[in-house]
């Protein structure tokens, strides 16, 4: 039987699952697409077996989920599609509509505009349609290949904001499942294909572009290489501990999860 594979269905994501979709590399892998909050409810429901989960989720499994080395969503500096569109200061915000689409980005806006600007707004949960959740609330949270085309609205850019702050990586995201869910085969095979992945970014990015015809692949192409990174190593977990930390202070998380590898 196929492994079940959650993916996210954004333009970030597609360098690390390209090559399982064409069939570039050998799979046995059923790729199921969503957002990344939906990704980890079908996770936690065992709908699927292994999904890129946001890193928040980490820790709600039924049992202990582990995660594949070497793989992740991750920022160094400006991220470009993780965004608190602002209608006011920083820190006059009192409210604050949060997309749905991503929890860790949810934990993140909040503890930057605490940490950063001394402020803790009322959130909620809106669909992602800046302008919509501009009339609701002081500031608006937006991620994902929407984020992309944002122009003419002053933002903070949460990945940038985030390096500033700590001086670390931000991991957005990992391969997660169940400890039986991958044998050493399919792990291998999630590695390749980043790998691979990454030098068919320049295809990625033509296509995207002529799937939207909003922006130049060029444009999708410096996004997909310098503002987001696949590589998770030590300072990315590092990043990941220290976001996981600053959670729990700001009581946005229960506790900090273990972080256990599939091996």
């Amino acid at each position: 039987m196929r492994v079940r594979l959650g993916v996210v269905s954004y333009l970030n994501t597609r360098p690390l699952v390209e090559a399982l979709r064409t069939g570039a590399i050998d799979r046995d892998f059923e790729l199921i697409y969503d957002v990344p909050s939906r990704c980890a409810e079908r996770l936690h429901m065992g709908e699927t077996d292994v999904a890129l989960i946001p890193a928040v989720e980490i820790g709600c499994g039924r049992a202990p989920y582990r995660i594949v080395p070497s793989v992740g969503i991750i920022s160094n500096g400006p991220v470009g599609s993780v965004y608190v569109v602002l209608n006011k200061e920083p820190e006059e915000i009192q409210t604050l509509a949060l997309d749905r689409g991503s929890r860790t980005s949810a934990v993140l806006a909040q503890i930057i505009l605490a940490r950063q600007f001394g402020c803790r707004p009322e959130v909620f949960f809106h669909p992602p349609d800046i302008d919509a959740m501009l009339k609701r609330a002081d500031a608006a949270l937006l991620i994902g290949d929407s984020a992309l085309t944002l122009q003419h609205y002053r933002i903070l850019d949460l990945g940038e904001i985030w390096t500033q702050m700590t001086g670390l990586p931000f991991v957005y995201a990992c391969w997660t499942g169940r400890p039986d869910a991958l044998t050493s085969y399919h792990i291998d095979k999630l590695i390749e294909s980043k790998e691979k992945g990454k030098s068919l970014i320049p295809n990625i990015a033509k296509d995207y572009a002529a799937e939207t015809r909003t922006l130049s692949p060029a444009f999708y192409a410096e996004y997909l290489t310098r503002n987001i990174l696949y590589d998770l190593g030590d300072v990315e977990l590092e990043g990941l501990r220290r976001f996981y930390a600053y959670g729990v202070e700001l009581g946005l998380m229960d506790a900090v999860p273990d972080i256990c590898f599939y091996i």
